[in-house]
């Protein structure tokens, strides 16, 4: 089996304070790299790098809230004041204000484009800045979601978000490449306070937080397990195992990892000298409408009662 070894990476993973943002910052600093944790909560910030640190990890706090430029600005250079460098930038961070399309407020939407979307430009940037300057390379793992990639019903905001981190990924992996920096998203999927909401989950949460495992059928079936199942994935991508890996989303959660592919042309019709909408009617039916596509995350698959 591989060995990854982080020793002498700085990492700076953004929303760390608990749940999955604290298992990457866990993970990494397990296999050597130093982390700046970063929250909103001041106290749940100090008790993640004491939590780290008590493991044997190196770990600094850094209070303050994903979206500004000025934001990135302090994580960034918090992370090379207390280390020296920077290495790697996780950004996870986010935040949740559900409702459908006619329900959904200006501040609702706002609120989880800042975070999400413009606080993983502005992190990225300022990270690929340093690095950059470094030149040594590096390594930008952007946190997307299943919503993102297929749409999710209630998330217009979030759905939106990351869907474009994922073009985010794909563009900036062009732009960085001659830096040796490589940018890929992430897809977890797992227990967190997020996913206990669902009903049809919550049993299954509360029965593994109770000491009972998860059974197969979600660790494998559905690919949902905890928060440290999808943490492996972070120091695998931040290290130099993961150097030719670029540009891409990968899933991962319980016992599954999964390549997301990249949106693409799927079948094709002509029509000489062009179409008009009389004939786009009458050829949509056996040409391009005989295969559209679904929309949505997939119902989880329960076994029979």
């Amino acid at each position: 089996m591989s060995s990854i070894d982080l020793s002498g990476k700085v990492a700076v993973v953004t929303g760390s304070g608990r749940g999955l943002g604290l298992a990457y910052a866990h993970a990494l600093a397990a296999h050597g790299a130093s982390v700046v944790v970063n929250d909103v909560d001041e106290a749940v910030a100090e008790a993640a790098v004491k939590s780290i640190e008590e493991a044997g990890g190196r770990a600094v706090a850094e209070v303050v809230p994903v979206g500004s430029s000025e934001a990135a600005e302090r994580l960034v250079n918090r992370a090379v004041e207390e280390f020296g460098r920077l290495d790697v930038l996780v950004t996870n961070a986010g935040i949740l204000r559900d409702k459908v399309l006619w329900k959904m407020t200006d501040e609702d939407f706002d609120a989880v484009i800042t975070t999400h979307l413009k606080g993983t430009f502005t992190c990225a940037r300022a990270a690929a800045v340093r690095m950059r300057e470094q030149g040594e390379g590096g390594s930008l793992i952007l946190v997307g979601s299943p919503a993102g990639q297929r749409g999710n019903f209630g998330q217009t905001n979030y759905a939106a978000a990351k869907a474009g981190i994922a073009a985010m990924t794909r563009t900036w992996s062009m732009e960085l490449g001659r830096a040796n920096i490589t940018v890929n998203a992430i897809v977890p999927v797992a227990a967190t306070a997020m996913t206990e909401t669902i009903p049809a989950f919550a049993p299954y949460i509360e029965a593994m937080r109770g000491g009972e495992p998860l059974p197969d059928f979600l660790r494998k079936g559905e690919g949902f397990g905890t928060p440290e199942d999808c943490a492996a994935l972070v120091p695998f991508l931040a290290s130099e195992a993961a150097r030719g890996v670029t540009g891409q989303c990968v899933g991962i959660g319980g016992d599954k990892v999964a390549l997301w592919s990249h949106p693409q042309e799927i079948r094709a019709a002509y029509a000489d000298g062009g179409w008009t909408p009389g004939a786009l009617a009458d050829a949509w039916p056996t040409s391009l409408g005989a295969e559209l596509q679904s929309v949505g995350i997939p119902a989880p698959k329960f076994p029979e009662a």
